[in-house]
């Protein structure tokens, strides 16, 4: 008899959850008025729950801008495939009122329209790609469309962050919620 592995990561619940993740639990229900599944699924290891919501929580830290740091992401998510991750953080780009045309081009993994996200966007990249030891070429061009050494640094920490998000989501088989259908991706949207 076979057993689906992805069942035993259980949605866990405030209640439900072990202790250790229940106050993180909580307080992404009391900032999103809910708890995704994702969230309640990661839950089965607090310190994972834990870590990825204390790395995302310095990302947002950043200098990178609202549009920068998604940029980051949706690279992240798309490159490690996590249907997830795409969904929202395309209904975070819609509301930051990002370009229809940037948001299609991130989805399908094409290049920006503008040449300083492009640059944010190849970069990135380029740190997942190297596993960090990205060449000088590569790195000037992004200094040169005007980032800051402080902002390859920065991009480090959001392919780690949501590294952690994309890899647990995929790991836990985590469903998309009902809020994030109508930005629901596969992969192929081109």
């Amino acid at each position: 008899m076979s057993t689906d592995v992805h069942a035993l990561f259980v949605t866990h619940t405030a209640e439900s959850a072990p202790a250790d993740a229940r106050p993180a639990i909580e307080g992404v229900k009391r900032k999103f008025g809910h708890v995704p599944t994702a969230v309640g699924r990661m839950a089965t290891s607090p310190q994972l729950l834990r870590g990825f919501l204390a790395a995302s929580a310095a990302f947002e830290q950043t200098t990178l801008d609202p549009v920068g740091r998604e940029i980051v992401v949706m690279t992240v998510a798309t490159r490690n495939g996590c249907h997830v991750c795409v969904a929202m953080h395309t209904a975070t780009l819609v509301g930051l009122e990002a370009p229809p045309e940037v948001v299609e081009a991130l989805r399908a993994g094409r290049p920006l329209p503008d040449a300083r996200a492009e640059a944010l966007r190849s970069f990135t990249l380029a740190v997942m790609d190297h596993r960090g030891a990205v060449g000088d070429e590569e790195t000037r061009a992004f200094l040169n469309a005007g980032h800051s050494a402080r902002n390859a640094l920065e991009v480090v920490l959001g392919v780690g962050a949501y590294t952690i998000s994309t890899f647990a989501n995929r790991l836990i088989d985590a469903p998309l919620d009902p809020p994030f259908r109508a930005f629901a991706w596969d992969g192929d949207d081109e």
